[in-house]
């Protein structure tokens, strides 16, 4: 079992930076794959990123060039720093660890980009 726990949102102004943690404890981090998600009110959940377990990493065309995802499995933590924030970002952000045939989800964080 993995227990993940988001941190880290808030309201920013367009432009603005956050910087999200997700801290994980349980089983061992560094065996699975981890992943950003995002839902918007209304939207289904999409992906906005990942990393492999050797630090390969994919995003969405929405956010690239902007968010940065990032991992230090030392400390169970991955991270998400996010530039340039639009209002369409506004979301409830999910972490999500995945491997061994398991899929485990934060309980989410709000992020609100709002002047």
């Amino acid at each position: 079992q993995v227990q993940l726990v988001e941190s880290g949102g808030g309201l920013v102004q367009p432009g603005g930076s956050l910087r999200l943690s997700c801290a994980a404890s349980g089983s061992i981090f560094s065996i699975y794959a981890l992943g950003w998600y995002r839902q918007a009110p209304g939207m289904q959940r999409e992906l906005v990123s990942r990393i492999t377990t050797i630090g390969n990493t994919n995003y969405a065309d929405a956010v690239k060039g902007r968010f940065t995802i990032s991992r230090e499995n030392a400390k169970n933590t991955m991270y998400l720093q996010m530039n340039s924030l639009k209002p369409e970002d506004t979301a409830v952000y999910y972490c999500n660890a995945a491997g061994l045939g398991n899929n485990f989800w934060g309980q989410g964080t709000q992020v609100t980009v709002s002047s």
